[in-house]
């Protein structure tokens, strides 16, 4: 997620690939810094937030991609280059964009669809459908709901008889896709890659999945032909974890990367899930791979309002935020 981006308050859900975690307000302290470090910076108040850009790559990508049963695409050749063209569509602010419509203007994810379709051209295809039953299958959060929709109506425009079901999470919706009971589901290329690898190799395998698309998209395809599905191409558009300051804190210490984050400031108080202090690209991440100082973690939720209220009002230096959050505006 590029630096730069705003993320302004508002009473909404974060749709996302991730999980969200357990509400809490317990704090643990990490033990001082044997040398001198940077000053502390303290957290500083302000209704607007800005995304610190992960310049040093600890975040796995998590790129929007089509998901398609194996069986379907080789008898429908046209349906992968159909669901294609929407990916060429999509990047992360157009993302923000459609979940803003959804989740804070509320809109209906087939209303905001079919607007997104028609402004893009999208809604004329040729027809290389030819009338085959397709359905597309959708998690239950709206930005897979609404990319479930604008799918669906790029492939009925493109001769499919196409329908949406939304049919829950990853463990319901991919046997289903396997199975051929959907056709395609809207995914998120590093979290499918570390389901399958688990599914396929056992829950200890090392992760495969990483910073870099290509070589994490070899490795998604690799895993897809043991388990009959074929993916289509990424898009721009991610959902992934980032870690936000607010605008006043950024301002004051002149940061936009946590590279200059970890240089210029210590005595960090770290908000985030409960699981932050244990999960590689949360707390330790952070410490290991930035070398950023963080004296308090403070227990609070994946992405979610607890996180943001407590940015915007100075309990927090840092929060874990996700880079589609609807409240995003980008300048």
């Amino acid at each position: 997620m590029a630096a730069g981006v705003l993320l302004v308050v508002a009473a909404c859900g974060s749709p996302g690939s991730s999980d969200s975690g357990s509400t809490g307000g317990a704090e643990t302290t990490t033990a001082a810094p044997d040398e001198p470090g940077p000053a502390v910076c303290e957290p500083m108040a302000d209704d607007q937030l800005v995304v610190l850009a992960d310049d040093q790559n600890l975040q796995t990508v998590d790129n929007i991609v089509p998901a398609v049963n194996a069986a379907v695409a080789e008898a429908s050749p046209g349906l992968i280059a159909v669901l294609d063209s929407v990916s060429e569509t999509l990047d992360t602010p157009t993302l923000i964009g459609l979940n803003k419509a959804v989740d804070v203007d509320r809109q209906t994810s087939s209303a905001v669809a079919e607007q997104y379709l028609a402004d893009t051209g999208l809604d004329s295809q040729d027809d290389v459908g030819g009338g085959i039953a397709v359905t597309v299958g959708a998690a239950n959060f709206s930005e897979s709901a609404t990319l479930a929709e604008i799918y669906a109506g790029a492939l009925r425009a493109a001769g499919f008889d196409a329908d949406v079901q939304t049919i829950g999470n990853r463990e319901t919706y991919e046997p289903a896709l396997e199975l051929g009971d959907l056709t395609v589901v809207p995914e998120y290329a590093g979290t499918l890659t570390e389901f399958l690898n688990k599914k396929i190799n056992g829950a200890d395998a090392e992760p495969v999945a990483s910073s870099d698309l290509d070589t994490t998209m070899a490795e998604l395809t690799a895993l897809g032909e043991q388990a009959g599905i074929v993916l289509g191409q990424p898009a721009a558009a991610q959902d992934q974890n980032a870690f936000a300051v607010t605008v006043a804190f950024a301002e004051a210490n002149g940061v936009s990367t946590l590279s200059e984050l970890a240089e210029t400031c210590g005595g960090i108080v770290l908000g985030g899930p409960p699981e932050c202090p244990e999960r590689t690209f949360c707390q330790p991440g952070l410490e290991e791979v930035y070398d950023l100082e963080i004296s308090e973690f403070t227990s609070l939720d994946a992405g979610g309002p607890l996180t943001k209220a407590a940015l915007t009002q100075g309990e927090v230096t840092l929060g874990l935020v996700f880079s589609s959050d609807a409240a995003l505006a980008t300048e």
